[in-house]
């Protein structure tokens, strides 16, 4: 047990604490200001400090990016910024009136040449693919065998030809032998009918040999129609037979081709018109990219209903195809000329713009602003599009640039040319670097 006597604690005592205490805090509260003010200017010292790098750089990037903006990309500057755009000029010119669709090539006319005879097959007179005109020798087939049935229907020939030269002398005697009263008459009336049955054996025979030679010309395979062959389905030595499937040799006929291919049944009414009028119907033929032109060629037909599934209806052009470039059962994409529109407004296609008042373009004004003229759109021909509205020649029509512009905007002509802008020509290294590579060699990247 503890026997140190504890100290009581008086009110007294408690004063006295408190009083030291106020003295002790007057005496360091001027230590601690002192204290407490450079430390705070420190701390603000230090906070403008990092402020100004990153003004720096963000002043940097708005330097790259006016410089990225006078190379070229200004027109993804601030909505009020001059805005660079290229222009053309609007003009009269005549725009044709097309339909577009997509068609097969098929051949004016196909044979499959079979052979009419059987036979070994001697020899093919034809290059694969080459052209070939009607009548044009292809192919041999043995014919002896031919050759002497025909022979022996010749022969036989020759008897009842001999038979009733024989009747028919016996027949004049017996009519002089009769006006003596030499013989009686049905003697004569035996003679007379056979003659006139020898003349029936002479008949057939006649059909006999004629038949023979046409088995035998049949061993000559010529080609039916003028075309182009194809690969040929049958080799040198062997049998061919009329059953045969696949024939000795296609032929297509492609000099001329047609083209069939559906437009809209709208249509109708105009082509209908134009073919009773005697008119021609251009139709170009071009490849399924649509960039290469094929060929040229007038419409021939239309069919003799409507699809009332598609409401469509076939159209059937034929096209000269000298140089061959059509193939049967190639598919093409095809442009049929219905009219023509003559000397009409026309503006680029790339200037004529949809928004809530409809459709309309930029045109820049003599002071370099823009202002929008509201059209109606038409036809398109190459690039040009037919339009009405308040537009007149040679006033310089936006194609490109548009995304920022609005009415009454600033804006700076540039080349439609990417090659003939400012600073294209400049060489590589000369000036500041865009795109990923100088965002990627940046400071701070």
């Amino acid at each position: 047990m503890n026997n140190r006597k504890e100290k009581e604690v008086t009110p007294h005592h408690l004063s006295t604490a408190h009083s030291d205490g106020r003295r002790i805090l007057r005496r360091t509260m001027p230590w601690l200001l002192g204290l407490l003010v450079p430390v705070g200017a420190a701390l603000w010292w230090w906070q403008t400090q990092e402020d100004e790098p990153a003004a720096s750089d963000t002043a940097q990037a708005a330097e790259r990016a006016d410089r990225v903006a006078g190379a070229g990309g200004r027109r993804f500057a601030g909505a009020n910024a001059v805005q660079p755009v290229s222009v053309q000029a609007v003009r009269r010119q005549d725009i044709r009136v097309s339909v577009n669709a997509i068609g097969s090539i098929v051949a004016l006319n196909t044979a499959v040449l079979h052979a009419q005879v059987s036979g070994v097959l001697q020899s093919l007179n034809f290059k694969e693919g080459q052209q070939v005109r009607a009548g044009q020798w292809l192919a041999q087939i043995d014919p002896r065998v031919f050759q002497a049935a025909l022979m022996q229907a010749e022969g036989g020939l020759a008897r009842d030809k001999a038979q009733l030269d024989n009747a028919r002398i016996d027949l004049e005697r017996y009519r002089g032998l009769l006006a003596k009263d030499a013989i009686a008459q049905q003697q004569l009336d035996t003679q007379s009918a056979l003659v006139r049955q020898l003349e029936g054996t002479v008949k057939a025979g006649q059909g006999l040999v004629d038949s023979a030679r046409v088995q035998l010309s049949y061993t000559r395979v010529t080609a039916p129609i003028a075309g182009r062959v194809g690969l040929k389905q049958v080799d040198l030595g062997n049998v061919v037979q009329p059953g045969d499937a696949n024939g000795i040799v296609s032929i297509t006929q492609t000099q001329p081709i047609s083209l069939v291919f559906a437009v809209p049944a709208a249509h109708v009414p105009l082509i209908t018109a134009r073919l009773r009028a005697g008119a021609p119907i251009p139709v170009e033929a071009w490849d399924r990219g649509g960039k290469k032109q094929l060929a040229e060629g007038r419409v021939a037909t239309v069919d003799n209903a409507i699809d009332p599934a598609t409401d469509t209806i076939k159209v059937k052009a034929v096209f000269p195809n000298r140089d061959e470039a059509l193939f049967p059962n190639q598919a093409v994409s095809v442009t049929l000329q219905l009219d023509v529109l003559n000397n009409v407004i026309a503006v680029p296609q790339a200037a004529v713009l949809r928004g809530s008042q409809g459709f309309y373009v930029y045109v820049v004004n003599a002071d370099n602003t823009v202002s929008t003229r509201v059209v109606k759109p038409g036809d398109v021909d190459d690039g040009w599009m037919a339009v009405e509205g308040a537009l007149k020649p040679d006033e310089n029509v936006v194609i490109d640039g548009t995304d920022r512009l609005r009415e009454g905007a600033k804006v700076e002509l540039i080349s439609t040319d990417p090659k003939q802008r400012a600073g294209a020509s400049a060489p590589a290294g000369s000036g500041p670097r865009h795109g990923r590579e100088s965002r990627d060699s940046s400071p701070g990247r």
